[in-house]
């Protein structure tokens, strides 16, 4: 009972920096579903893979129960697995992150080799290298080294070191046999590479520029856990498409507008939904200069 307190604090704390949260079981596995989710049953969490109805008060479909809900936290049924809990998890992808998992010496050798340096993160046996962005999870992408983001959950270690970058094609890079398979519907299926200059020919402005723009945007949409996350999503879209009203073109919107469907889908949104507000957004935000 005395690690109860703890661990529910470090999970408030979580949850009010905007990062979805749940707890973990002994084997630092999730819990299991509860009789009317088992087999999904109850058609799943609307932020899996198919987008479904159940709204379970437990802590149920592993990744998809995190949450930053602070009444849900503290839940009875949430309480009573908070009990048995033995470390808090988080979901990466919610809190539009991607985690890139280094689990051993030789994983992490070969990321400060390959990869951009970013916040970093210690482990047991390696360390969980923190990059800003989404992108679909995919375990065992090299000897030692997975990708946590969307659809996949990270134990919460420490606070860590180092400034966080922006999630670069060479870590898109490892997923992207995975990222060209068809996807259900319901799920994005496949992110575009993130905003950059060798597509974005034609726009005016800077990287720093239009990465602010799209991150501020993106954590308006994600803080749309209960309700409006559709509107908001078309609301950024349409402020982001006017800031290249006067740019001779192309601009790389179609880049933006994956990630804002991508943020959208996470908290709830059905994807067609998703891409028809960013669509619209695109579409009503002010012609650019021919």
């Amino acid at each position: 009972m005395s690690a109860v307190p703890a661990l529910l604090d470090t999970a408030l704390s979580l949850a009010a920096h905007a990062v979805p949260v749940l707890p973990l079981r002994a084997g630092k596995v999730p819990f299991g579903n509860c009789p009317g989710c088992t087999g999904n049953a109850c058609g799943g969490r609307p932020n899996m893979k198919s987008a479904g109805p159940c709204r379970c008060p437990g802590v149920c479909h592993a990744w998809a129960a995190a949450t930053t809900d602070r009444r849900v936290l503290t839940s009875p049924p949430w309480v009573s697995a908070w009990r048995r809990a033995v470390t808090v998890a988080y979901h990466p992808g919610g809190a539009g992150l991607t985690v890139v998992d280094l689990d051993n010496a030789a994983a992490v050798a070969w990321a400060r080799e390959t990869l951009p340096a970013t916040h970093t993160v210690p482990t047991t046996r390696g360390e969980h290298w923190i990059y800003q962005g989404v992108m679909r999870s995919a375990n065992a992408v090299r000897s030692g080294v997975d990708v946590k983001s969307l659809m996949q959950y990270a134990r919460w270690l420490g606070s860590g070191t180092g400034r966080m970058t922006v999630l670069p094609d060479a870590v898109r890079a490892l997923v992207v046999k995975e990222d060209t398979i068809p996807g259900r519907e319901g799920v994005v299926s496949s992110l575009s590479p993130p905003w950059d200059r060798s597509t974005a020919t034609g726009c005016r402005h800077t990287e720093r520029f239009v990465r602010t723009g799209l991150e501020r945007g993106l954590i308006l949409v994600r803080a749309r856990t209960e309700s409006g996350a559709g509107s908001q999503a078309f609301g950024v879209a349409r402020f982001l498409a006017a800031q290249h009203a006067q740019c001779p073109g192309p601009c790389g919107l179609e880049a933006i507008g994956e990630e804002i469907v991508a943020a959208a889908v996470l908290v709830g949104v059905p994807e067609p939904y998703a891409r028809r507000a960013v669509t619209n957004g695109f579409e009503t935000a002010p012609e650019r200069a021919a």
